[in-house]
């Protein structure tokens, strides 16, 4: 059960789309996908270019989502995991990504939930525009 299990898990491995499915992957998609692998090592990483979603221009990288699933995070609160996260990724945080919601899991918590979340549709503008008083 354990070897299929991890067969299963490296099966996962980059199974995402760049671009928000066009199959084109960014430089900055890509830089994010390299430093996530060398620096948590993954058994699962599944990368969301959720650029299009937001009033962006056509082709931005700003906005992300990404599944990471490692065993560096056994033991650690899911504080202590996306730390981790946003220092490996500190460069593109400073610089051309707005938005990155992460979802940390250990592989036992993957395999009880294996799915990359949905985020909400962008309501776009300040409050005001939303009509929010």
């Amino acid at each position: 059960r354990l070897v299929s299990g991890l067969v299963y898990l490296a099966g996962r491995v980059c199974l995402s789309q760049g671009s928000a499915g066009s199959g084109a992957m960014g430089p900055v998609e890509a830089a994010i996908r390299t430093k996530l692998e060398q620096a948590l090592s993954p058994e699962v990483l599944e990368l969301r270019n959720e650029s299009g979603g937001h009033a962006v221009p056509p082709g931005s990288e700003t906005h992300f989502r990404v599944a990471v699933v490692s065993s560096r995070f056994e033991g650690l609160s899911p504080l202590q995991r996306h730390r981790l996260v946003h220092t490996a990724l500190a460069e593109e945080l400073a610089g051309p990504v707005h938005a990155l919601a992460i979802q940390a899991r250990t592989p036992a918590q993957w395999r009880e939930n294996p799915e990359l979340d949905t985020s909400p549709p962008c309501l776009g503008g300040s409050k005001k525009t939303r009509g929010t008083p």
